[in-house]
């Protein structure tokens, strides 16, 4: 896989686990099961970091979330 490839499909993971965490954040559940669920999201949004991190370096990798965070926070609420 080439560098382009991977850093492509890496953003792409992120933007779905803030999606899919952006989406935990305004469901019915509550408690430990909401806070499970989010952590079990960036964690995996931390790993994709990392992965990032090696081919593109920190910075650019840390712009990379921040930027796709935003995104996915600033999206509407789709009911």
């Amino acid at each position: 896989m080439n560098n382009k490839s991977e850093v492509a499909q890496l953003r792409q993971q992120i933007a779905l686990e803030l999606d899919a965490m952006r989406r935990g954040l305004l469901g019915i559940s509550s408690g430990s099961a909401r806070h499970a669920f989010i952590h079990a999201r960036m964690e995996r949004i931390g790993t994709c970091q990392d992965t990032l991190a090696s081919s593109i370096g920190e910075q650019a990798a840390s712009q990379i979330v921040c930027v796709a965070y935003m995104q996915a926070m600033e999206q509407e609420a789709v009911l």
